[in-house]
């Protein structure tokens, strides 16, 4: 009996520790078009980060309803408070080098998508053109 037990209880647990503790997940995926405008802030300053021209197209379209005709719609950056952690959303996520230096050199047009994941949410951002 015993022997029994203990077999029911090794077979119980491997599935729970070789299962991923907390899995991502897809939370939402929008397209934008970074464009010349979402390079330069409210006050007319050059933008040079990623992070800053991305939080720049999401205020734009939600706060001064800015868009470029490529971008849509988005729940998460719709709350200034999510705009405001853009940086470290993208710093916790795998975006390419080159997709960064892409969107900070030029104009693009991007896919973010925002995850969940074990250590809370995160961006990653792909260049489609």
């Amino acid at each position: 009996m015993r022997i029994l037990i203990s077999l029911l209880s090794l077979v119980l647990f491997i599935p729970a520790i070789t299962a991923p503790a907390s899995a991502q997940q897809l939370k939402e995926s929008y397209k934008a078009l970074l464009s010349e405008r979402d390079h330069f802030n409210s006050n007319g300053e050059r933008l040079r980060t990623a992070a800053a021209i991305i939080r720049q197209d999401r205020a734009n379209v939600h706060r001064f309803g800015i868009r470029d005709q490529a971008d849509q719609d988005d729940v998460f950056f719709a709350d200034m408070d999510n705009r405001a952690a853009l940086e470290a959303l993208i710093e916790r996520g795998t975006s390419e080098p080159h997709a960064i230096n892409r969107i900070v050199n030029g104009t693009a047009l991007v896919r973010v998508d925002i995850y969940t994941g074990p250590r809370g949410p995160f961006v990653n951002v792909t260049v489609l053109d």
